[in-house]
């Protein structure tokens, strides 16, 4: 799985320190303690120095993505994992790692973003992207919903991967239409996500003991 994967884990691994790239190109500019964490409400919360803000945050997006890449290659299930699915999670720690750039330089260089509203479409978008392949997500324990139910019964991993599926795609829907229309509040970018993580596993909890899958 690790080698049908190793062109798109290159480019994924290019594209995460892509931002120390913009972080050397207006080095001088930046200050020396940069605003690297951000309230909802789009002010600035947390501090690092340049150093860190510049190198660490890529370089640790770029750990995780190996160390994904890794723990999904060693899966004893890796043969029911579509590589379409493998080559998507590899994308998202990039899109992470670009996205924070993208947040962090111009707030450091004086210009204020909606940051809410990019969290919005972007987490529309990733649960819109992820729900579209989780039907077709065959057994496995790296990649799912991975709860004692779906993991113990394969009629109950494709219910609740089906079930989970659309509830991802019409909840990142949701997310997509508020953050446009100005209706995405700070308390519904939390709920949202949390929502669509347990309602599966509350579905496949059902599925067990009340239709015996």
């Amino acid at each position: 799985m690790f080698e049908n994967n190793r062109k798109t884990l290159v480019i994924a691994s290019v594209l995460t320190v892509l931002p120390v790239l913009a972080g050397l190109f207006f080095w001088k500019r930046l200050p020396d303690v940069m605003a690297t964490h951000f309230g909802l409400n789009n002010e600035a919360n947390g501090f690092s120095g340049k150093p860190f803000a510049v190198f660490g945050i890529p370089l640790f997006c770029l750990v995780l993505l190996w160390v994904a890449a890794f723990i999904t290659s060693r899966d004893p299930l890796r043969q029911n994992v579509s590589p379409k699915i493998i080559g998507l999670t590899y994308w998202i720690v990039p899109a992470v790692s670009l996205v924070c750039a993208a947040v962090i330089y111009p707030y450091n260089l004086g210009l204020r973003m909606d940051i809410s509203f990019m969290m919005g479409i972007l987490l529309g978008i990733m649960f819109v992207a992820i729900g579209n392949y989780l039907p077709k997500t065959r057994q496995n324990l790296t990649i799912g919903i991975k709860v004692p139910w779906t993991l113990a019964n394969e009629k109950n991993w494709n219910l609740t991967h089906r079930f989970g599926g659309y509830l991802w795609i019409g909840g990142g829907v949701a997310m997509i239409i508020l953050t446009l229309t100005g209706g995405m509040k700070s308390s519904v970018l939390i709920s949202i996500p949390i929502i669509l993580a347990l309602v599966p596993c509350f579905y496949s909890a059902w599925l067990h003991y009340v239709k015996g899958y």
